[in-house]
């Protein structure tokens, strides 16, 4: 992946690898959620696209469903010793696969129609999941780099605090963040 918009992709599907890491259940899916709104974000200020993110959150659900595979993943977390293990990887794995996914549709969208909008949901959704089982042996290849991966997450997760406490901006957010990526 050498384009903007699969480095873009790249770096996300790395950060929700590590958000599904995270040892707390629910916390984990939906700080993978917000990894996909704000891959959508980039993707769309890269191909010049408006970006609502109300609109990208109704996407999203639309787009992957309830997806039970992943709640259950982070259910299981809540088993002391080995559950929190095993629902960590499972979780991991999935986050990144449905990363990868949602990326893929979207950027396919935004370079052919340049919008989301009048997309056909049918259409997007089995996109999405041709998309999803390809994000399963890409993530495996990523698997080596899951240490990188919690890294940048854990880093994110600083930025985004500095940037809520009123310390950055939302520029030098987006600038540190770009930057954190790059070091990646």
């Amino acid at each position: 992946m050498n384009s903007e918009p699969e480095r873009i992709i790249r770096n996300h599907v790395l950060w929700a690898m590590g958000a599904g890491l995270l040892p707390i259940p629910l916390v984990d899916f939906a700080a993978v959620t917000a990894v996909q709104l704000d891959m959508l974000k980039d993707l769309a200020a890269h191909y010049g696209v408006n970006y609502d993110r109300s609109s990208g959150k109704a996407f999203v659900s639309a787009l992957t469903g309830t997806t039970f595979a992943s709640i259950g993943a982070s259910i299981v977390k809540a088993i002391p010793g080995l559950g929190s293990v095993l629902g960590g990887v499972s979780m991991s794995l999935m986050s990144g696969a449905s990363t990868y996914a949602v990326g893929q549709v979207v950027r396919q969208a935004y370079a052919t129609s340049g919008s989301l909008d009048g997309l056909d949901l049918s259409v997007a959704r089995k996109a999405y999941e041709d998309a999803f089982e390809r994000g399963k042996a890409y993530v495996s290849d990523l698997q080596q780099e899951k240490d990188k991966a919690t890294q940048i997450f854990e880093a994110l997760e600083r930025l985004e605090k500095l940037k809520q406490d009123g310390l950055l901006t939302e520029e030098e957010f987006q600038a540190k963040k770009q930057e954190l990526f790059n070091r990646f």
